[in-house]
């Protein structure tokens, strides 16, 4: 995510524009614009799992053009800012220290590794066959959410954890990558059985793999599947363009048409971190509006995951209430958590279990 500014009182705006016009402008917090910062005030909290947090409000307007409600993703997205790129310490320090910079860039380093390596083999093995490849990337990427949300159960099991935020947005991000999954396999992409075993055994692998750098290191896990979701981006993205005026000629499977524009939309709006609620609502004429769709809902997959890595600032779209002004202090939500499995036992030691509700 984009940030400028660390202001501890105030909101920057930030404006999000295309190459060509500008769609939208956000008002937003100094590290993601629906997410909270710490509260360096004196009557901060002394219980190492209690964190006093200030929010701040989300505006969103949408300009409108020939009275078209269409919001794209924005074309200045680049999808491989993943690359040794130094993400900000926690959000009590200003700047990382020396060695931490040193562990962020040697975790970012794995990370790009891990990610060419497996783009290598599918580059091998799909290069003329995109939809196999869609389904083999989609059973592949809603993988880690579900990994993180197992991690934070048994934090929750053992009293570390008590953040409803994470996990609510984690299971929309997984809910919407199913979606990707039954687009695909409406599409054939699953059809042949080798396929269908390589995704699976990639995937059991990456679970595992995802689990445990999770509860070592969050930063490195959520880094990890901002390269992967960076990747899907670009996949998609070149599709687009290689293969739009075809695709525009193809009808749109039933199971998208559903998912983007039919009942409750609450899941969709809720894994859209850097969005405010309703300001996306998808218009599914064929194909190409499909693929449209799963190209930008992977941006913002990969703008959560940037998020993800600042330690405490992921917050759901729907916490915020709908009359909050950007002036108003808030509430404190004091709330337990930790940043990996040495950090949680640690502070289990030394402190009693956090009493606070979800």
């Amino acid at each position: 995510m984009a940030a400028a500014g660390l202001s501890s009182s105030s909101c920057t705006v930030f404006t999000i524009s295309s190459s060509f016009k500008t769609r939208r402008h956000l008002t937003k917090t100094p590290q993601n614009p629906l997410l909270f910062k710490r509260n360096n005030s004196s009557n901060r909290t002394s219980h190492p799992f209690l964190p006093s947090r200030k929010l701040c409000r989300v505006q969103a307007t949408i300009l409108r053009e020939d009275e078209e409600k269409k919001v794209v993703v924005e074309e200045s997205f680049q999808p491989k800012t993943f690359t040794h790129e130094p993400v900000q310490g926690s959000p009590q320090s200003s700047s990382p220290s020396g060695l931490e910079t040193w562990a962020i860039k040697l975790e970012q380093s794995v990370n790009v590794f891990l990610t060419d390596s497996v783009i290598k083999i599918l580059d091998t093995l799909y290069h003329d066959r995109d939809y196999a490849r869609f389904f083999v990337l989609e059973t592949i990427a809603r993988v880690p959410y579900f990994a993180f949300i197992s991690v934070l159960h048994m934090y929750e099991s053992f009293g570390w954890w008590r953040r409803a935020d994470y996990l609510k947005v984690h299971f929309a991000e997984s809910w919407n990558e199913m979606h990707h999954l039954l687009i695909m396999e409406e599409l054939g992409g699953n059809s042949w059985w080798f396929d269908r075993l390589l995704a699976q055994v990639i995937a059991t692998s990456y679970y595992f793999m995802t689990v445990l750098m999770y509860a070592l290191s969050p930063r490195m896990a959520y880094h990890f599947s901002e390269c992967v979701e960076s990747h899907a981006f670009a996949t998609y993205d070149k599709f687009i363009k290689a293969r739009g005026d075809d695709l525009k000629k193809l009808p749109a499977p039933e199971i998208a048409v559903k998912y983007y524009t039919e009942g409750d939309l609450y899941l969709f709006d809720e894994f859209q971190t850097s969005r405010a609620p309703h300001s996306r609502r998808p218009k599914i004429e064929n194909l190409y509006d499909v693929f449209l769709n799963v190209r930008d809902d992977e941006a913002e997959h990969c703008k959560t995951m940037k998020a993800c890595q600042t330690h405490g600032n992921l917050r759901s779209p729907h916490s915020y209430p709908e009359d909050a002004f950007e002036d108003d202090t808030g509430c404190d939500l004091p709330q337990a958590d930790c940043e990996g499995i040495v950090d949680c036992i640690k502070k289990s030691v030394t402190s009693p279990p956090s009493k606070q509700n979800i």
